[in-house]
């Protein structure tokens, strides 16, 4: 059967799936899984075998689509043994893109029923989160179903790869996301992944040495962007050289997408990227989601990004979550420049202010950040000290990530903390209290206070900024309510 797909699908083969669970019943209805339906590239199975005679079984008439008006009408082709059938899209009450009948043998209908109630709201309230995406993104396509940003990632290396193509991507150890690694997404999709190398003193891939990597192993897809994000990737140089050998650019945004649409950090979509990915729930401050973007014009290009995250990796994309995304798209376009300002502004001073109390700081040089993040290392590599400040810090009521830093060789033993402050900046803190929050780190690691009488203190200064800022809040209601 595999074979036979291929033969009738080209490229949209990679994204045949079965749906096993839907069955004709009485008075030509649909039972299953149909409320929602979107069917791409998709097989389906006659449950019962086309000779029979009744109006829901027969293959050779109208069966159900005469005793219903909600339906869609999915053209199926070849019977075999099963009767498989292969489509390709069914959307928006009518059929495009339909199986190629001179190469499917023996058409018949199928019919689903598609409608359920209100679901045109579901339809009506996406795509308003669709076009203020754009937007907000200044970009072409935008899919706003996905539920994270590794599904996200997952859904974009499906469009953009096939198993055993090759990949570059930065390395965990050097602030890669999981899903960039053979651990994640990218061994999920079986490509063969190669690093790039890492200039230390810069927290960026080394641009000269990457490109020339890219040159030489010649990849399908140049993945850049990491989850320790410190400053812009210099994309425009390496996209030149992926483009130059016939690679796609894609861009993972995931942390920094808040800064990126608020005009606080590099815009990928015109430096190089094909596409960008990203999380809605990081810098970007809605629930959590994820997006893909891009900038391209080309209609079937967007069909593989949308295809690739429904029905290729979410079977379900979270409606509240869609509904939420437009909601945080909406007061973006409000706030979001200020909201980005901002967070910058008090990273900038929250390294500053940790470089004072005596902690070792990153990429000083470059004034430690550009971006939402610090990066901050407590002992050897390799040491642990970066898990046994974390625990401190939580044992004084403050939140932390540890982290692998360069050198750093295993995940759970890590040198450093990723420390972050778009969250203390929604509820209206500034540069004063990063100094403050800076001197509370240092009483915790640094002078050995007890973790509970900082904890105290630490209960006292968040009492005091309650209030969630940046949206449409305007009569201060606490985002903390009791």
């Amino acid at each position: 059967m595999g074979e036979e797909v291929l033969d009738l699908l080209e490229d949209d083969a990679r994204q045949v799936l079965r749906f096993g669970d839907i069955r004709i019943i009485g008075e030509g209805r649909v039972d299953g899984h149909a409320d929602q339906l979107l069917v791409a590239a998709m097989l389906v199975f006659q449950i019962e075998h086309a000779d029979r005679t009744g109006p829901h079984h027969a293959a050779g008439n109208e069966g159900a689509a005469r005793n219903d008006q909600r339906v869609e009408r999915v053209a199926i082709g070849r019977k075999r043994v099963r009767h498989e059938a292969v489509v390709r899209r069914i959307a928006h009450w009518r059929v495009q893109d339909a199986v190629d009948e001179q190469r499917a043998a023996g058409l018949v209908e199928f019919v689903f029923d598609r409608f359920a109630a209100g679901r045109h709201l579901d339809d009506d309230i996406e795509a308003l989160g669709i076009s203020l995406a754009q937007s907000v993104f200044n970009c072409r396509f935008a899919n706003i179903q996905s539920t994270s940003g590794t599904v996200s990632n997952i859904g974009a290396l499906k469009a953009l790869a096939k198993p055993g193509d090759k990949i570059t991507a930065v390395s965990t150890a050097d602030g890669g996301h999981i899903s960039h690694a053979r651990m994640g997404a990218v061994g999920l999709r079986g490509l063969d992944l190669t690093t790039y190398p890492w200039d230390v003193d810069r927290m960026e891939p080394d641009v000269d040495a990457a490109c020339a990597m890219i040159r030489e192993v010649e990849p399908t897809l140049a993945l850049v962007g990491q989850s320790v994000f410190l400053f812009p990737t210099p994309l425009q140089e390496m996209a030149d050289a992926a483009h130059e050998v016939g690679a796609q650019v894609m861009y993972d945004g995931a942390h920094v997408l808040g800064l990126i649409a608020g005009g606080q950090f590099q815009d990928p979509l015109r430096e190089g990227a094909d596409i960008v990915t990203g999380s809605s729930h990081k810098t970007f401050p809605g629930p959590q989601g994820g997006f893909i973007l891009s900038n391209s014009d080309d209609e079937k290009f967007h069909r593989k990004l949308n295809s690739a995250i429904f029905p290729g990796v979410c079977s379900s994309y979270h409606l509240h979550h869609v509904a939420g995304k437009v909601i945080a798209l909406a007061e973006f376009a409000e706030y979001g420049a200020a909201y980005a300002e901002d967070i910058v502004r008090n990273a900038k001073a929250f390294g500053a202010a940790m470089a004072s109390e005596g902690f070792d700081v990153l990429a000083e040089g470059r004034g430690y950040t550009a971006s939402h993040q610090i990066l901050t290392r407590h002992g050897d590599t390799d040491s642990g000290a970066g898990a046994k400040a974390a625990q401190l810090l939580e044992d004084a009521g403050i939140i932390t990530n540890m982290n692998m830093l360069p050198g750093d060789t295993k995940a759970m033993t890590p040198s450093g903390l990723r420390l972050g402050v778009q969250e203390l900046t929604r509820v209206g803190m500034g540069a004063t209290q990063m100094e403050e929050v800076a001197h509370l780190y240092a009483r915790v690691l640094l002078k050995g206070d007890d973790t509970t009488s900082v904890k105290a203190d630490v209960t006292a200064l968040k009492s005091e900024f309650q209030t969630i800022r940046y949206c449409f809040n305007e009569d201060s209601v606490s985002g903390y309510p009791l």
